[in-house]
C-alpha cells in the first residue's frame, strides 16, 4: 500500500507541475503586460488561446496517467489507458473499463486531481474574462 500511496504523490506531483508550468505560460502568452491592449486588442483572440492552451495542458495530464497506466499494464493497449484516463480525469466514469484490483484506488485519486486541475482553469478563464470586462468598463 505504501508503494501506490508514493506513486500516487508523484503522479499528483506530475500532474500539478504541469499544470502549474501551463499556467506560467499563460501568463506571457495571453496575459498582456497592460490593460489598454485588452481594450484595444482582440479578447476574442486571447479567449481562444487560453482555452486550447488548457485543453492541450489537460489532454498532457491525462496523456501522463495514461502513460502509467499502459506502462503498469493496467490496460492492453494506449488508447483504452488514455479513454480510462480520460474519463476518469474529467470525472464521467462511464465504468466501461476499471482498473485492476491492485491499483483501484488510483481512479478516485486521478478524479480528484482532475477535478481540482479543472477549478484551476476555470479560476485562470474567470480571470482573464474579469480583467477584459474589467479593461472595457
Amino acid at each position: 500500500m505504501l508503494i501506490k500511496a508514493i506513486i500516487a504523490i508523484f503522479l499528483i506531483t506530475i500532474t500539478a507541475g504541469t499544470h502549474v508550468s501551463g499556467f506560467a505560460w499563460a501568463l506571457r502568452w495571453i496575459w498582456p503586460k497592460d490593460d489598454i491592449s485588452l481594450v484595444h486588442g482582440m479578447p476574442a483572440v486571447r479567449l481562444m488561446r487560453l482555452i486550447w492552451l488548457l485543453i492541450f495542458v489537460h489532454l498532457l495530464e491525462i496523456g501522463l496517467w495514461a502513460l502509467f497506466y499502459r506502462f503498469s499494464h493496467c490496460f492492453p493497449n494506449a488508447e483504452s489507458a488514455f479513454y480510462f484516463s480520460g474519463s476518469t480525469y474529467t470525472s464521467v466514469g462511464y465504468g466501461d473499463l476499471l482498473l485492476p484490483m491492485s491499483w483501484r484506488i488510483l481512479g478516485p485519486i486521478e478524479s480528484l486531481t482532475g477535478m481540482l486541475m479543472c477549478g484551476l482553469s476555470a479560476s485562470a478563464f474567470f480571470a482573464l474574462v474579469s480583467r477584459i470586462v474589467k479593461a472595457r468598463s
